[in-house]
């Protein structure tokens, strides 16, 4: 850390130097693997330029790379964590980026599709709280045929979780397929709703993250263009009373 600078929570921090999400650090803090000039962290502590900080024993440093934003083709059976001491198949090693990276929200292990990751904590904490405009669209294939009464039916609102979910729009796109667009990310969501109408869920994609759309193979990446980035920095923007 530079010399003249305030003191910041720590997960704060990690996230600005690329190291995790908030979210991770908050994980790795709870779990006792984070130490501060060799004493324990506990959640909400600040650090401030001179203080030396540890992860599992290891020095941790602003490496003041450049930023790097992927559009990654999640595979079935990959795990979004960037804790690799916990799941084998997790993302972090699948990907094998050359810097830190990590992913920016979750796709849950059986799903696929499309994921941003990236080494920037601001935009990573911008994406997860926006509220306008934060749009994922899926591909969704079911065990029996789709009705008028299903797609109606999932687009106004399913209660899962103890709760209603937002209203959505729903398009029939084959016999048993549909795509779903949603504005929130409850755990799973897709499926629950699938499931409070008797239906199960066959095969689940996402094709799009707001502006960026899914044009790699499975278990391929690519850079994120600059005008993909313009146009994802302004919408963020529009959404920043909500951050």
């Amino acid at each position: 850390m530079e010399n003249n600078v305030e003191p910041v929570r720590l997960n704060k921090y990690l996230s600005e130097i690329g190291h995790c999400s908030r979210r991770a650090a908050d994980k790795l803090i709870e779990s006792g693997r984070v130490y501060v000039n060799g004493e324990k962290v506990v959640m909400g502590q600040k650090v401030a330029p001179s203080d030396r900080i540890e992860i599992d024993g290891i020095p941790i440093e602003s490496t003041n790379e450049k930023n790097v934003y992927l559009a990654f083709h999640k595979p079935v059976g990959i795990v979004c964590t960037t804790d690799t001491h916990v799941e084998k198949d997790n993302i972090i090693d699948f990907i094998n980026y050359p810097t830190r990276i990590f992913p920016i929200g979750r796709l849950d292990k059986p799903s696929e599709g499309l994921i941003l990751m990236t080494n920037d904590g601001d935009i990573v904490n911008k994406i997860l709280r926006a509220r306008n405009e934060h749009e994922k669209e899926y591909q969704v294939t079911v065990n029996k045929p789709v009705t008028a009464e299903f797609i109606q039916q999932m687009s106004e609102g399913i209660p899962v979780l103890d709760t209603v979910t937002r209203k959505c729009y729903v398009e029939q796109t084959h016999k048993k397929e549909f795509k779903i667009i949603l504005t929130q990310g409850l755990n799973r969501q897709i499926r629950r709703m699938c499931e409070y109408l008797d239906y199960r869920v066959v095969k689940l994609k996402r094709v799009r993250i707001m502006n960026i759309k899914l044009d790699v193979k499975v278990g391929q990446y690519r850079d994120l263009t600059k005008a993909e980035l313009k146009e994802l920095q302004r919408r963020l923007a529009s959404s920043g009373k909500h951050f």
